[in-house]
């Protein structure tokens, strides 16, 4: 560094309306930087004679953005590329004069929250699949498996080939060309960053509090403690030893000769992450959506209304004990304000004092030779009940300190008796990327320590969501007395998929997967029902949509007499007269017909895979293939409800056969990756059918050493969870869970980091059906 001086705020800039998550510098425009957030989007900053002006906002992920990395210019890109990662699974490469990407990386199965660029355009990428990926010219070269817990922190080596990853297991791995050449241990919670020091030495920081320095070959040559809590990021000065550190413990670290040098207190919660610019001014990311720039060099320190300002938002902070950010507090014991007229020891030293009924927390500034307030200490209990109390700058009635995340860091959640409880819980959720499925969880918190009230009516079920009316809805033959209106002609309808009782010979509906049968499928249980309902409504429907369709897909009456008599051979309880090649292949060219009338030859479809020579005929060797994208097609987000429930079904129907098996096992990751993106259809039916399939491959994959098969229907399940309603849905989905950890502990082991215990807890209590509890506490029990 350039010199020993202190570092003072330069600015504070807003912009992002939820956490900045990630930095990092930028090789053009001189002095620029990039941020992202929760907010989903990524930013460009570029300095100006007060601080940094926004060039431009990127967009491009569907969720929170938690990365980003600078990719160096080359030949096709001069000015470099920016990279980011998100909790949609995907990675976003832009140029640095466009806001949407110029390609996006998809290949993760869960969040991305670490990137890290090398020579020659090389990006690695680490995510809570537990996995980090080498990516080259878009395409991923490789995938770096070992880590038995997400991968929070990766980074490239100069040395050409070797790369390091650090992974909630506590561990750090060295790879070279793909394979773990060396592990380090030490850590004794989460690795959450990594930083290189030259070719021999890089340096690590953990959940832990401490920061190591390491040399490549294995050994830890120190260890750095003064952080009070999680370690979250840090960053080296460039040609020296010296770094920069950043925390739960609200702090800004300053690291000089292997000691800490200066500790600058925030007023946020989080301080997720930090970047050293060209000119050595240090900027930070904070919970509080606040970008705030730190220098040492006098012409660009903040206005002395600005700084005044920041110690003025800092001293109304409030500081819980919880925390342990200051040590056992016994109140009766504390000094009074005369205390503050002895000098501190040290930069950072916090000191508290007793003023009437409040506790104070002081900081000494060596630079400055004072004691400055960095908030007021609340009370050890669970919440703030005082009036007007001071959180990230605004007054609430109260701060409630929360815990959810197992092992993880307290979070905080303001809240006014004048708001509603339920946005307010979904804006924490949202916020701190929590599952949707502890809103009530909050929710009623909120209400049971305000003595609040519910706000606005119960809706009503049955409804269209989007209409109001009643509507369409596929597969609820079971849940009403009649058929109900066509919703194309307004007369009397069939229900695609009404007639199916999922193996209703086991309990609940759904086969035991620890004891009982072990795939799932969507069939008729009762033959003469049935035939009534092929008889006066599926092949009625058939011929009036067949009426209608256009020259080129229209079937003769023939063709379609034909179809009618398949339909009955493969659902006969004596399943004779087989179906005939040529009665399949009608079949199979009827499903091509246009999206908008093809549901009823899909039902049929459905049902005739389950039929082994129909099974055999359109999931064995090519044609297979061809049937997997087919139904994939049907299945995009934006398609139509009634397609992609019956496609869905179609797929769980084919593990009924050995090739439709052997078929799904081997389109596996493709299947499971886009059915995933059909758990945000508001559709109980299509969460059915997706909780199903996610059952049959976990069933497939029980008794197999599969991690990367595990691990994908561990994160399908999960991310499923998050949406879905339908208790017969979630029942599936926790057996499917059940299933994928039983007798495997590393499945059981990645479940945990996925943090699939507290995401399921809330259905131990569930009564209507009681089956949903029974099986939550076994997957609990497993999961211990």
């Amino acid at each position: 560094m350039a010199s020993q001086n202190s570092y003072k705020l330069r600015c504070s800039i807003p912009g992002h309306e939820m956490d900045v998550r990630g930095l990092a510098t930028a090789a053009f425009p001189e002095g620029a930087f990039v941020s992202v957030s929760r907010d989903r989007t990524g930013r460009i900053w570029v300095p100006n004679s007060r601080g940094f002006t926004e060039m431009h906002c990127m967009s491009g992920h569907s969720n929170f953005v938690s990365c980003v990395c600078f990719i160096a210019p080359n030949d096709t890109y001069p000015r470099g590329l920016i990279a980011t990662g998100g909790n949609d699974n995907n990675i976003c490469v832009f140029t640095l004069d466009n806001p949407q990407p110029l390609y996006t990386l998809k290949g993760h199965k869960n969040t991305v929250c670490t990137l890290s660029s090398g020579k020659f355009g090389t990006l690695l990428s680490g995510s809570w699949d537990t996995t980090a990926k080498v990516w080259l010219n878009e395409k991923c070269m490789m995938t770096l498996q070992g880590h038995s817990a997400a991968v929070w922190a990766v980074v490239i080596l100069p040395e050409q080939g070797l790369m390091l990853s650090g992974s909630a297991d506590k561990t750090i791995k060295l790879w070279k060309a793909g394979r773990c050449e060396n592990t380090y241990t030490g850590h004794e919670d989460c690795v959450r960053g990594l930083a290189v020091l030259n070719n021999l030495e890089f340096f690590s920081c953990s959940n832990d509090g401490s920061i190591r320095r390491w040399l490549v070959t294995g050994e830890c040559v120190h260890v750095y403690y003064e952080h009070t809590n999680y370690i979250y990021s840090m960053a080296v000065f460039p040609n020296s030893e010296d770094f920069v550190s950043t925390g739960e413990d609200r702090t800004l670290r300053i690291w000089r000769k292997g000691e800490c040098a200066q500790t600058i207190r925030l007023p946020a919660q989080s301080v997720w992450c930090c970047c050293i610019l060209p000119n050595g001014d240090i900027a930070v990311g904070a919970s509080d959506g606040i970008i705030r720039v730190f220098t040492e060099a006098e012409d660009r320190i903040a206005s002395a209304e600005d700084i005044q300002a920041f110690e003025d938002e800092l001293s109304k902070t409030t500081i819980d004990p919880k925390t342990g950010d200051l040590g056992d507090i016994k109140v009766e014991e504390l000094p009074g304000r005369e205390h503050l007229d002895e000098p501190g020891n040290r930069d950072g030293q916090t000191r508290l004092i007793k003023d009437g009924d409040k506790v104070e927390a002081y900081q000494w500034s060596v630079s400055d030779g004072r004691w400055m307030k960095i908030g007021d200490v609340v009370g050890g209990s669970n919440q703030q009940t005082s009036k007007s109390v001071v959180y990230e700058g605004k007054e609430y009635d109260y701060v409630f300190t929360i815990d959810i995340n197992e092992g993880g860091p307290s979070m905080k959640l303001p809240y006014n008796v004048t708001e509603d409880p339920w946005l307010t819980a979904h804006n924490f959720l949202q916020k701190n990327d929590l599952s949707p499925m502890f809103l009530d969880q909050v929710a009623n918190f909120i209400i049971e320590n305000t003595k609040g009230h519910v706000v606005g009516p119960a809706q009503q079920e049955g409804g269209d969501p989007f209409t109001g009316g009643n509507r369409y809805v596929p597969g609820s033959l079971g849940n009403n007395t009649g058929f109900g209106a066509d919703p194309f002609t307004g007369a009397g309808r069939y229900i695609p998929g009404s007639d199916s009782i999922p193996n209703s010979s086991a309990p609940g509906g759904v086969a035991d997967p620890f004891t009982g049968e072990p795939y799932t499928t969507f069939h008729n249980c009762n033959f003469d029902i049935f035939n009534h309902i092929i008889t006066c409504y599926i092949l009625p429907k058939l011929k009036e949509l067949n009426a209608g369709a256009p020259q080129e897909h229209k079937l003769s009456e023939e063709l379609l007499e034909s179809i009618d008599q398949l339909l009955v051979s493969v659902c006969a309880s004596n399943s004779e007269p087989a179906p005939t090649l040529q009665q399949i292949n009608l079949l199979w060219k009827a499903t091509h017909w246009p999206e908008d009338i093809v549901f009823p030859v899909l039902d049929i479809l459905r049902l005739a895979v389950r039929h082994p020579q129909v099974n055999k005929t359109l999931c064995g060797d090519a044609e297979g293939v061809q049937l997997c994208n087919h139904l994939l097609s049907l299945m995009r987000p934006e398609g139509r409800p009634a397609n992609q429930m019956l496609a869905l079904r179609t797929l769980c129907n084919c593990f009924s056969g050995r090739h439709g098996r052997a078929l799904l096992m081997s389109q596996r990751e493709t299947v499971l990756l886009q059915a995933a993106d059909l758990a945000s259809v508001c559709n109980k039916n299509i969460h059915i059918a997706l909780a199903t399939l996610v059952l049959n491959y976990a069933a497939c994959f029980h008794s197999q050493p599969d991690l990367e098969a595990k691990a994908q229907c561990l994160s399908v399940a999960s991310r499923a969870l998050e949406t879905v309603q339908d208790k017969e849905a979630v029942f599936r989905l926790l057996v499917a869970l059940g299933t994928t950890v039983s007798s495997d502990q590393t499945a059981r082991d990645l479940a945990r980091s996925l943090g699939v215990n507290s995401q399921i807890s809330k259905y131990s209590s569930v009564s209507d059906p009681s089956k949903v509890a029974e099986c939550c506490q076994l997957v609990l029990k497993e999961l211990m």
